[in-house]
C-alpha cells in the first residue's frame, strides 16, 4: 500500500508541475499569498513556475531515487507545509480557481492538506 500511495504521489507531483508551466499557471497564481509579492523582487507568475520545477522535482525524485526515498518524503511533507499558506491566503481572499468557487469550497479544502503531509511521510518509510 505505501508503494501505491507513494507512485500516486509521485504522478500527482509530476502532473501538478507540468500544470503549473502550462494549462493551470494562472489558477496556480490565485494560491501565490499577496505577502509573497506585494513587496518582493517576486511575481506571481515567477512563484508559479519555480514551484512547478520544484513539484515535478519531487515526482521525479520519488520515481528515480529509490534509496533517497526518506529523505525526499519528509522533505515533501515539509514542501506541503510550507506551501499551506497559500491556500489559506486564497481561502480568505475569496479567490477562485480550479473549480474552488466558493468559500466552503476553499475552506473544506485547506482539510486534505495534512492528508498530504501525511502521505508523503508515511510513504516514504
Amino acid at each position: 500500500m505505501r508503494s501505491v500511495v507513494r507512485w500516486a504521489l509521485a504522478l500527482a507531483m509530476l502532473f501538478a508541475g507540468v500544470s503549473h508551466l502550462t494549462f493551470a499557471r494562472q489558477d496556480f497564481q490565485a494560491q501565490v499569498p499577496d505577502a509573497l509579492v506585494e513587496k518582493g523582487p517576486l511575481d506571481r507568475d515567477a512563484v508559479v513556475v519555480a514551484s512547478g520545477v520544484v513539484e515535478a522535482a519531487f515526482g521525479l525524485a520519488l520515481l528515480a531515487l529509490p534509496r533517497e526515498r526518506r529523505r525526499i518524503g519528509a522533505a515533501l511533507a515539509a514542501f506541503f507545509v510550507a506551501i499551506f499558506p497559500g491556500n489559506i491566503d486564497q481561502w480568505r481572499k475569496g479567490r477562485s480557481a480550479f473549480g474552488l468557487d466558493t468559500d466552503r469550497k476553499r475552506l473544506v479544502r485547506l482539510f486534505f492538506q495534512p492528508g498530504l503531509v501525511a502521505a508523503a511521510w508515511w510513504s516514504t518509510r
